[in-house]
């Protein structure tokens, strides 16, 4: 057990959890007397906090759930609870900081506290017993828990700018794949530019719909080969799987070992920068498209991956590539697949080649788009990255903060003065 490999730091002491807690009233609300509506969040034993327009608690509570799957959440305020939902404050202890180690010790909740053989429930005199080492100052305890809620402060922050972004993301890629820019560097808009109509509907006067076989050099078709369902490793060959070919980025982990290298056949091994197009998979991934970046393993295409050669006085890589991932574009893909299983549909080349898309003339301007559109992705990437960081810290913080390994005493010795 881990209490017993406890280490009590000075000052501190190592107390039962339940000798901290004060447990409120179980509630008799169920989950689906949720009104959707309300002043009230509503805890339940789900991750989502919902809303009601009953009040039941007011003040700082912790809500554990009591079945299925371990989650804890600390709210401060006017609030309403599910009966699956196990609310407690405390009197003795600084609230904030008992959330914070509640939720350090998680996982091991959860794997020693819920128990039964269907769903899984707490096992509250578990749990009250549980051992805690704790900082005898409610001055310390704050000031550990404000740390820590700063950092999740900063969390929350983050989360929501990357959720703006990725608005902001959807709807630039909207304007831009449908409106174009203009030669002063402006959206379009019909209001103050020339539109036509068009098969995929009102497009720029300075646009065309052309089929994308327009634009396409060659396509190369890998072969079937016989592989076993292990990657290939350090110095030997694979052949992709269609899961490698993914929007989101080339995954080149997903691919099979080929055994007898005497089948290589190195005119279709994937190379930095090619334009990959699955030929089959499930409906909804059927012609998912990806450009593939510095590939560090030696790869060859397979008989349901496609490697398109693309005219580059006409297309922009880039620009196709987007253009592929639009509603309309899904549309044609999907339509055009062929398979009487739902698990496996395929597109030939030839509606590969006969898709319709809407292009600006000048080259110029699907560059400029792309570099708009890539603009806007590498700050959600950014935030994407900070967010993560800030994850690790708060994991580092909780681990050392809470477990008296870091001390804050000297910052309140500071505050003091």
């Amino acid at each position: 057990m881990e209490e017993n490999k406890m280490r009590i730091p000075e000052g501190w002491g190592k107390i039962e959890l339940g000798k901290l807690i004060i447990e409120r009233p179980k509630s008799k609300l169920k989950v689906s007397d949720a009104t959707g509506f309300g002043n009230y969040p509503f805890f339940t034993s789900g991750e989502a906090i919902l809303l009601h327009h009953k009040k039941q608690l007011d003040g700082e509570n912790i809500f554990l759930a009591t079945g299925g799957v371990a989650n804890v959440k600390y709210y401060d305020g006017e609030v309403s609870y599910s009966t699956d939902t196990y609310a407690v404050t405390s009197d003795t202890a600084n609230l904030q900081y008992l959330y914070y180690f509640i939720l350090d010790k998680l996982y091991y909740i959860d794997s020693n506290y819920f128990l039964g053989s269907g769903l899984k429930h707490l096992q509250k005199k578990d749990f009250k017993s549980h051992l805690l080492v704790i900082p005898k100052s409610l001055t310390e305890q704050k000031k550990i828990a404000e740390i820590l809620s700063t950092v999740d402060k900063a969390i929350e922050q983050t989360e929501q700018l990357i959720a703006k972004y990725q608005r902001i993301k959807t709807g630039l890629m909207q304007d831009l794949l449908t409106k174009g820019i203009d030669e002063n560097g402006n959206i379009r808009s019909e209001e103050t530019h020339e539109f036509k109509d068009s098969p995929l509907g009102r497009i720029p006067l300075e646009w065309e719909v052309v089929e994308l076989g327009k634009g396409i050099k060659k396509i190369d078709a890998g072969k079937s080969l016989q592989c076993p369902n292990k990657p290939a490793g350090h110095n030997q060959w694979g052949i992709i799987k269609v899961s490698a070919i993914n929007n989101k980025g080339f995954k080149e982990v997903e691919n099979k070992v080929l055994m007898n290298e005497i089948l290589v056949n190195k005119e279709y091994r994937i190379n930095h920068n090619d334009f990959l197009i699955s030929r089959a998979n499930t409906q909804n991934l059927v012609g998912d498209v990806c450009i593939v970046n510095r590939p560090s393993k030696n790869l060859l295409l397979s008989d349901k991956s496609l490697r398109l050669k693309l005219k580059s006085k006409i297309f922009n890589k880039e620009f196709i590539f987007y253009s592929l991932l639009k509603p309309s574009s899904r549309i044609q893909i999907e339509t055009n697949a062929t398979g009487s299983s739902a698990s496996m549909k395929n597109i030939s080349q030839e509606s590969i080649f006969k898709l319709l898309i809407a292009i600006p003339y000048d080259i110029f301007e699907q560059e400029t788009i792309v570099h708009k559109i890539e603009s806007n992705i590498k700050v959600v990437n950014s935030l994407n990255i900070e967010f993560k960081k800030l994850q690790r810290i708060k994991t580092a913080l909780m681990q050392d903060l809470l477990s008296g390994q870091k001390r804050v005493t000297h910052l309140l010795k500071e505050e003091a003065l």
